[in-house]
């Protein structure tokens, strides 16, 4: 009897916990840790970061220690043995090319950091997307369960009015269709359903708890500034990707600079340090050593000709440099047109919201109008059926609209290259409490 108990208790707690509501913060903090697309970008920038430390080393001394031994037999019974050594340092004083190089590593660093946040500002997206599908897919499967709930008691009572003569077998087969219909419907939106939290479960990495539901009523905010041309402008300056081809730009013009640099001469700082010591082993005392030799001085080259290749290489970088600002200027207006639609979408979607809540007034309004002429036997089945029909569409419509809303509020701001975890906190604000 007490396992029984046990089992019962643990069992109920199970479901407590499967049951328990989940914010959006909590699945976006649940898709930091499991999201494999942001886990490669974030390996992408650990590897990135170490391009400045491995074009510093061109820059700094490279030092180096060598040595041999040998031993030489030959045919008249001569042998001798040899060994030495060599330390030896080298300092660059003049070379263009390893400075350009150690240029380009510390833009590719900053190329690297801005690739990240370009995926950390998609990742909210993808999170919030995910989240608003599956509240909208319920919302969907919700109205139809509602509707076909409906339905199904106009249809009974059709069937009683048929029964005792007040209303025509049509009433009834009008409600059966819609009955039949909203079954068949509800099915496909059990399906879609199940299919968005399958998206969700991909980005968080586990089968997504009860999502807390926007709040009955909520009030959206317009964006801030109220005006367009703030937002372009942001967009064009500050999105992230834009930032990036305007390093890969940097990046392209300090390689025509470094391509040259194969036919400047380069001017090193030298210094060594070696020993040797050979000795004849058939002779016995016979040997010859050098000693050690200490040496230091500047050594100096001058390139005079390479086959073409630095000519060939200059023209292939000022080519890619042509590139990349065409690629930069693709990049601003894209994030300028971004900007454009989204926010043309927050003041559509506002508007938008504002009709359909009149809108379901309205429909409510009608439903309760024609279920009342339906009873004095001023309207018919099929106007009820109708009514209850606009209403359950228009609540479903509102949801939606204010999901897009707030999407196109986090495009926005990821278009002017401002997006943050803070954004997802705000709108987390607005759903229900856990």
């Amino acid at each position: 009897m007490r396992n029984a108990t046990l089992v019962t208790l643990i069992a109920g707690a199970v479901l407590s916990i499967q049951v328990q509501a989940a914010d959006l913060l909590q699945v976006y903090q649940d898709a930091l840790v499991s999201d494999s697309v942001y886990a490669s970008a974030r390996a992408n920038l650990s590897a990135g970061q170490e391009a400045s430390v491995q074009g510093r080393a061109g820059l700094l001394p490279l030092v180096g220690l060598s040595g041999s031994y040998q031993r030489v037999s030959r045919d008249d019974t001569a042998n001798t043995r040899s060994h030495g050594y060599t330390l030896s340092l080298s300092q660059p004083l003049l070379d263009v090319a390893a400075w350009q190089t150690y240029e380009q590593s510390k833009l590719s660093v900053a190329a690297s950091e801005a690739a990240f946040a370009i995926v950390q500002q998609d990742l909210i997206l993808r999170v919030a997307q995910a989240y608003f599908d599956v509240l909208a897919a319920q919302d969907t499967l919700a109205s139809l369960q509602a509707q076909k709930t409906a339905i199904s008691e106009q249809l009974a009572s059709a069937k009683r009015n048929f029964e005792v003569g007040t209303a025509t077998i049509t009433d009834t087969h009008e409600a059966q269709a819609r009955y039949d219909l909203a079954t068949a419907q509800e099915f496909a939106a059990q399906s879609d359903l199940d299919i968005k939290r399958a998206a969700l479960q991909q980005i968080i990495g586990k089968p997504a708890a009860t999502l807390a539901p926007l709040r009955t009523g909520v009030a959206l905010q317009t964006p801030q500034p109220a005006q367009m041309e703030p937002w372009v402008s942001n967009a064009e300056q500050q999105n992230f990707d834009v930032a990036s081809k305007q390093l890969a730009l940097e990046i392209a013009k300090r390689d025509i600079t470094r391509n040259r640099a194969g036919h400047y001469p380069t001017v090193d700082l030298v210094a060594s340090r070696s020993d040797s010591n050979q000795r004849n082993t058939t002779v016995q005392g016979l040997s010859n050593g050098t000693g050690p030799t200490n040496s230091v001085g500047v050594q100096w080259s001058i390139p005079l000709f390479s086959g073409f290749a630095v000519t060939s290489r200059v023209r292939q970088s000022i080519a890619l440099e042509d590139k990349a600002r065409a690629d930069l200027e693709t990049a601003r207006r894209a994030a300028a047109q971004n900007a454009r639609q989204a926010y043309l979408g927050v003041n559509s979607g506002l508007a938008q919201v504002k009709a359909l809540e009149a809108a379901e007034i309205s429909s409510l309004s009608a439903l309760e109008s024609n279920r009342l002429g339906y009873q004095v036997g001023v309207r018919i089945n099929i106007d009820v059926l109708n009514a209850q029909q606009q209403l359950y569409v228009t609540q479903r419509d509102l949801a939606k609209a204010r999901y897009d809303t707030l999407m196109n509020s986090l495009r926005l701001k990821s278009a002017a290259g401002t997006l943050q975890e803070q954004d997802l906190v705000q709108i987390n604000t607005l759903l229900t409490s856990p």
